[in-house]
């Protein structure tokens, strides 16, 4: 005859309340991450995410480096990081989501040179489009400008 332990259960446990978590662990977007090199391929400079969140970007700060607003919804933790190899004289740091209203914020090595972005004309999708980027770390919000607004989008990087 069988015996079942309590011990023996824990385990189907987890599995059946983890099962019906595992969508909303692929949308967690924070381990999606880019590193880039000077003459990277554009290819290869894609992440895909979901916009979403009700925590207001502009608590992460106001405004960035050149004065723009830092605006929109998002999540209180980063989207994405990307890891530059190198130095880079010029990056465009563009947001694709079929045309909902999206925001970024940018924010580079040692929590230092902001850049945030948000449409200025009709796509509606966000850019950052600036010079002088430092080696390093960067952490990177996509929000949208109304909160809980859950759209997919594309991120893209180009020199």
């Amino acid at each position: 005859m069988w015996q079942i332990s309590s011990y023996s259960l824990i385990p189907i446990a987890i599995v059946v309340v983890a099962i019906p978590l595992m969508p909303m662990l692929a949308q967690n977007n924070r381990f999606s991450h880019l590193n880039l090199a000077l003459g990277f391929d554009r290819a290869t400079a894609i992440v895909m995410g979901y916009t979403g969140g009700s925590y207001s970007l502009s608590s992460i700060v106001n405004q960035d480096r050149h004065g723009n607003p830092c605006i929109g919804y998002g999540d209180p933790e980063p989207d994405h990081s990307m890891v530059l190899e190198n130095d880079f004289p010029r990056l465009t740091i563009q947001i694709d989501s079929g045309g909902k209203d999206t925001t970024l914020i940018v924010r580079g090595p040692e929590r230092q040179n902001i850049r945030c972005g948000f449409a200025h004309n009709e796509s509606r999708d966000a850019v950052v489009d600036d010079i002088n980027w430092q080696a390093g770390t960067y952490e990177i919000w996509v929000g949208s400008m109304k909160p809980n607004q859950n759209s997919p989008y594309r991120l893209s990087v180009r020199q």
